[in-house]
């Protein structure tokens, strides 16, 4: 593995960056932009009706968000135009075949220039539709190779995934493929095809018995659940996302594709500033819910590891890798998280979490501060339950008759323990699979990469990527907690 100047790699190259008004995806864009602004072009294929709409997107959805505050800051009066002359907003979806590019005449420059593809497509709702999932997470894939082999020029492909692809196993989780037609659970012959033919017969049936829009969402969503865990996997993002690796292994051919792997990517460490994070994800479900007075208990092992990331060294590593595997047809996955180099608990969370909303408080809608105490901790679901039984389904049950008893005086008690009851337990239903999890992510590869990087001359100041540079507790407590603050919580 040979590694050099990222600046200069990046030098008057043409990138197709897919699903580019994802969070990682934003990250990069600015990155590429900020660091070698003699980049030629960056193609941002995005889901849109037409030209028009995409440059709606464009505007709203990236160039708009206060990322791009230092860039903007850095050129001044020439950014629009910086902007209109590097980046080229590609109308598509890659849940159809040829990725519905319906420009002929754009189609044909991307294939004859691009020099790299960076996949960052993908629905991350794990109890997203199935037909869905399944359209962007596998079959996605498979129209992005079909069209990757097309671009003549094409020197690499990164492929972003999640480590969680791994589903609940335990211990040492290896920097492996996974096998087309193998389940996690032993039940033999998953097959992509049979996944397909069973969603459009249950699409079918649904529409055949006149299911109104809500029932053919929640019979997706189910299907999609259902079908994961049949077959090993704890939700239908990981599910579907492992299906599109699969698909990667047998169809790429003799191209250089890399598997990016993260596990749980939170706020930006130190680019373009710190804290930078867009919408609710993963754990920010927890911190934010816990702000708001909302979160009072919760199932977890809190001993356990839990492995987060910041986002600029995922986006990082995956430049690292594009260089590095240029024009190299090997298989190689790269695990981005810190369970091995540098081990967070939950407890540390649960610990910063108290230290910070109790210093720093939450306001409500009528200026009320929101005083925060100890979340209650159950380490297995039968305590849960009982706990929540009789903490709060039996008063609520007595809220319940009283309300009716006398006119609806306590409907709005009633209303604000409800929606605590139901933040809580989707929270629960959703990630119990995480807060057990006893894994930790071998990251031997991008080790390796690090090393590379360092004695090949990359510029490690503006790429880091390693995680043992991270203090967590100033991490937690100056720069991600704050910024879920700022940017999510209202």
């Amino acid at each position: 593995m040979e590694l050099g100047s990222i600046i200069h790699f990046l030098q008057d190259k043409n990138i197709l960056v897919i699903g580019a008004t994802g969070f990682i995806a934003k990250i990069f864009v600015e990155k590429v932009l900020r660091v070698q602004p003699n980049v030629k072009k960056l193609y941002l294929l995005l889901r849109a009706r037409d030209a028009e709409s995409a440059s709606g997107r464009l505007q709203n959805e990236i160039i708009k968000k206060e990322l791009f505050r230092l860039l903007k800051e850095n050129l001044g009066a020439k950014f629009d135009t910086f902007v209109s002359e590097k980046l080229t907003v590609v109308p598509a979806d890659i849940s159809q075949e040829d990725l519905n590019l319906k420009d002929s005449f754009l189609r044909e420059e991307i294939c004859n220039q691009t020099d790299v593809i960076v996949n960052l497509a993908a629905t991350t709702n794990f109890d997203e539709r199935y037909d869905v999932a399944l359209g962007i997470n596998t079959l996605g894939v498979k129209h992005v190779l079909s069209f990757a082999k097309s671009c003549i020029k094409l020197k690499v492909l990164l492929h972003v995934s999640t480590a969680y692809v791994c589903g609940e196993r335990g211990g040492l989780i290896l920097e492996d493929p996974y096998q087309l037609g193998v389940s996690l659970n032993g039940v033999p012959g998953l097959d992509i095809d049979v996944e397909k033919k069973i969603v459009e017969e249950k699409l079918n049936q649904l529409r055949e018995e006149g299911a109104t829009e809500d029932d053919i969402k929640m019979a997706m969503k189910d299907l999609g659940m259902k079908r994961a865990t049949m077959h090993g996997w704890p939700n239908t993002y990981v599910f579907t996302k492992a299906m599109g690796e699969m698909l990667v292994g047998t169809l790429k051919e003799n191209m250089s594709i890399v598997i990016v792997r993260p596990t749980i990517v939170t706020s930006t460490y130190k680019e373009p500033f710190p804290g930078w994070v867009e919408g609710v994800r993963t754990i920010d479900s927890l911190i934010v819910a816990y702000g708001k007075g909302k979160l009072t208990c919760f199932i977890a092992d809190i001993k356990a590891i839990f492995d987060v990331i910041p986002a600029d060294m995922v986006v990082n590593t995956i430049l690292a890798a594009m260089v590095a595997h240029a024009n190299q047809p090997d298989d190689i996955i790269y695990h981005v998280g810190s369970s091995v180099a540098n081990p967070v608990k939950y407890q540390s969370l649960q610990d910063y979490s108290f230290r910070y909303f109790t210093a720093k408080p939450c306001v409500d809608k009528e200026g009320k501060i929101i005083k925060v105490g100890k979340v209650t901790i159950l380490d297995n679901m039968a305590s849960f339950e009982r706990y929540m039984f009789i903490r709060y389904l039996l008063p609520l049950k007595g809220i319940e008759l009283a309300n009716a008893a006398l006119c609806q005086y306590f409907q709005g008690m009633y209303l604000d323990m409800s929606r605590k009851i139901y933040i809580v337990m989707r929270l629960v239903h959703l990630y119990k699979p995480y807060v057990f999890f006893n894994g930790v992510f071998d990251n031997m590869n991008t080790e390796r990469l690090q090393i590379a990087a360092k004695r090949g001359g990359v510029e490690m100041d503006l790429f880091y990527f390693d995680p043992k540079m991270i203090d967590w507790e100033d991490y937690f407590m100056n720069i991600h907690i704050p910024g879920v603050v700022k940017y999510v919580v209202k």
